[in-house]
């Protein structure tokens, strides 16, 4: 959860830095552990991804991508 939550003010500043209107009443119900990928039930890994020394790229918010994580 740590994680998201590294990548979701990363995703808030950058939105916000372009004029995207982020409204604070909107950012109070994000919530990292809505994903998919984190494991609840006990079994977890705690291999490092190869990130080429930093963190991924932000998505285009302009893309017209579909969002596979729901």
């Amino acid at each position: 959860m740590l994680w998201n939550t590294v990548y979701i003010d990363d995703a808030l500043r950058q939105l916000r830095a372009q004029g995207y209107p982020v409204l604070d009443d909107d950012v109070a119900r994000l919530s990292p552990f809505i994903r998919r990928h984190i494991n609840v039930h006990g079994r977890y890994s705690f291999q490092r991804p190869q990130l080429g020394g930093g963190r991924r790229a932000l998505r285009d918010p302009d893309a017209d991508v579909a969002d596979d994580e729901d």
